[in-house]
């Protein structure tokens, strides 16, 4: 397993190592000595999640105000593109994003620790995703972030209105957002 930095501090690619032949594949999807060896960070997760989307559906860009959590997420099936917002109000890249693909098929997974709103649309035709979290969900602090907001400027790759949940439809733009200090 290996850590790649991301123009994001804190925030990580995590590479499994994958042993793979004509009978399949394994790889150790979470180890947490080797995690806290790559990202200096000693988690605890608390709750496991699972989603699916069809494609084209856009969940984000979340998080908790209150009982912020850290997120392990992956793919194991289909693709998605993935996005992390800084929303620490003191840090340098506040308001920032990245984005990368994950897919079954690159099994890349992504650290986003607590501070930061995270959003995906799929991208193929169904998708599964699933996170680790490190705390539970709270949906009493709750929040949404505007997924096509002008001043974060994310490039989706999608040719046509997404599929958003009521909830994020009546997401904030950053400006307005309950934000981290």
């Amino acid at each position: 397993m290996k850590a790649i930095s991301t123009a994001l501090p804190d925030v990580f690619i995590i590479e499994p190592q994958v042993f793979g032949d004509e009978r399949g594949f394994f790889f150790e999807s979470f180890n947490r000595r080797r995690f806290a060896e790559l990202t200096e960070r000693d988690v605890d997760f608390v709750q496991d999640n699972h989603s699916r989307s069809v494609k084209n559906v856009l969940r984000g860009l979340h998080y908790q105000i209150q009982q912020p959590q850290g997120k392990l997420v992956r793919v194991v099936q289909g693709a998605v593109f993935d996005v992390v917002v800084d929303i620490r109000r003191s840090s340098p890249t506040f308001g920032q994003h990245v984005a990368m693909e994950l897919s079954a098929e690159n099994k890349r997974m992504l650290w986003i620790p607590e501070g930061f709103a995270h959003g995906f649309v799929a991208i193929s035709d169904t998708a599964e995703f699933l996170y680790k979290t490190t705390d539970y969900w709270a949906p009493e602090f709750e929040r949404s972030i505007a997924w096509n907001d002008p001043l974060i400027g994310i490039q989706w790759p999608i040719q046509e209105a997404p599929a958003l949940s009521a909830k994020d439809q009546q997401a904030k733009l950053l400006s307005q957002a309950e934000c981290f200090a």
